[in-house]
């Protein structure tokens, strides 16, 4: 029989990260990677990517497998945070209230501007010359 596996989908900016929640110790893989090889010594990024794991008291009962793409490294870890915290709702219902009084389960809307005909970028005019 196979093991029992969650998974969830995270977003932030223009990363995406799949994430799949197994039985295990505790272990986090990222994109084939451990956890700070692959966001090095980010420890404030590695932290707030095991938070939801350890506001639920599930950082030692499941290993995290995670695919993540696109953005930056901020983003990424955001985009984690969101997928594990999804996962874990699927794990267990019982979870969903805390994550999401944490702040957790909320998608976090904010994106880069586009840019505008006329301007140099999304706001940035060029620069004014009365002569």
């Amino acid at each position: 029989m196979a093991k029992m596996q969650y998974a969830g989908t995270g977003r932030r900016k223009s990363s995406i990260a799949r994430v799949r929640l197994i039985p295990g110790k505790g272990n986090i893989t990222v994109n084939g990677k451990s956890l700070d090889e692959y966001f090095g010594g980010l420890e404030i990024l590695k932290n707030e990517v095991k938070r939801p794991l350890v506001l639920v008291g599930a950082d030692s009962k499941f290993d995290v497998v995670a695919r993540v793409s696109g953005g930056g490294t901020t983003g990424q870890g955001g985009a984690l945070r969101h997928g594990i915290a999804r996962a874990l709702c699927m794990a267990d219902e019982a979870n969903r209230p805390a994550l999401k009084a944490a702040g957790f389960m909320t998608r976090d809307p904010r994106m880069k501007e586009r840019k505008k005909y006329g301007l140099k970028k999304a706001r940035r005019a060029s620069q004014f010359s009365k002569r």
